[in-house]
């Protein structure tokens, strides 16, 4: 009977000492050096899964959303101008299995839109943030993001207006979640209204926000819907240099009165004359247009990855610094340019 007692007295002691946090057998610590090490294998891991055939756009960008919330990303200062000069890569890729026509004549249609558009976004911007009571940048780079081509735009435009950093923060956070939502929202959306190649990629190049995002929903839709919806947002790109050019005066009179000076020279985006300058290579060299079956696969999989490290550009902070009001201008902005301009497009492309 005793040993009976003291066997389970034993064993009682053994499992307060295995599940008890001062127990003989609690597993170590990881020290700072290893939690670093430990993120950096996890986060080029699922990197390299994006590369692979059983990833796709939304994966890619949710999987570097995920990890940037929950595991923070180890190569945050590089990341970002690595998803910079990785996109416009790919997009150059891009233009060498694309025919000079094809580029001028989506770009054409997409430019039937874009004075309207950008100019009635930034008006109702305008009034509804007045409305709101958003600060007037932060209300300007929120419109300004979704009337040309997001982040790229945002970034061209804070340069020359002298924003401060929250506002520029503000602006990014609510143009990244609606450009997510874009990326699933999209194709359903097309598949459900019927919508021709040529007619869901130039509303993606329209109303979804970054040229990534457009890439990766229009490549889900079909090759040509990808040819369109790039063509499209790339002649919406060049809207930043006179968008730019027209901020940095009306701010600079705002800013003259108080004695500062803000930069007035607004960011190029030279990466579109080297796309043009491939399709023109493409379409006048022959032997050019036999290397897009092997560059169109390797620019979309950099594009996957592009996604991976925008995603991976997340932070909590970015998130917190986003209130109701800046989201709701963000949303009401997006479902006016998507709802105006997929009425057009019914109409007018075929």
């Amino acid at each position: 009977m005793s040993d009976s007692k003291s066997k389970d007295s034993m064993n009682r002691l053994y499992r307060r000492q295995a599940f008890s946090p001062y127990g003989q057998l609690r597993f170590p610590r990881l020290s700072l050096e290893q939690k670093l090490l430990y993120r950096k294998l996890l986060f080029l891991s699922a990197a390299g899964f994006c590369l692979t055939p059983w990833s796709s756009p939304p994966i890619a960008l949710m999987l570097g959303v995920i990890l940037a919330l929950t595991h923070e990303n180890p190569f945050h200062r590089i990341s970002r101008s690595a998803a910079k000069y990785l996109l416009q890569a790919s997009v150059i890729m891009l233009g060498f299995g694309m025919d000079l026509a094809v580029v001028f004549k989506a770009g054409s249609s997409g430019a039937l839109f874009a004075f309207g558009s950008i100019t009635t976004t930034f008006v109702l911007g305008y009034f509804l943030g007045q409305w709101l009571k958003i600060p007037i940048k932060a209300s300007a780079l929120i419109s300004t993001g979704t009337a040309i081509c997001g982040g790229s735009a945002i970034a061209a435009v804070s340069s020359v207006v002298n924003a401060a950093e929250s506002e520029i923060s503000v602006a990014m956070g609510t143009v990244f979640v609606l450009n997510a939502v874009a990326l699933f929202v999209f194709p359903p959306l097309g598949h459900a209204l019927h919508l021709t190649q040529t007619q869901f990629g130039t509303w993606s190049g329209v109303a979804i926000h970054d040229i990534s995002s457009v890439v990766g929903a229009a490549s889900h839709y079909g090759q040509s819907a990808l040819y369109t919806a790039t063509a499209v947002k790339l002649s919406r790109a060049l809207w930043i240099v006179p968008v730019s050019l027209a901020a940095g005066y009306l701010f600079q009179h705002q800013h003259a009165k108080f004695g500062q000076n803000i930069p007035h020279k607004p960011q190029v985006p030279w990466f579109i004359g080297l796309f043009l300058l491939a399709s023109v290579t493409r379409t006048f060299i022959p032997v050019v247009a036999s290397w897009s079956t092997l560059l169109t696969p390797i620019s979309e999989t950099g594009l996957q990855l592009t996604l991976f490290l925008i995603g991976a550009g997340l932070s909590q902070q970015m998130l917190r610094a986003v209130g109701w009001k800046p989201m709701i201008l963000g949303v009401v902005l997006w479902l006016f340019i998507s709802t105006a301009s997929l009425s057009v497009i019914f109409w007018l492309v075929p």
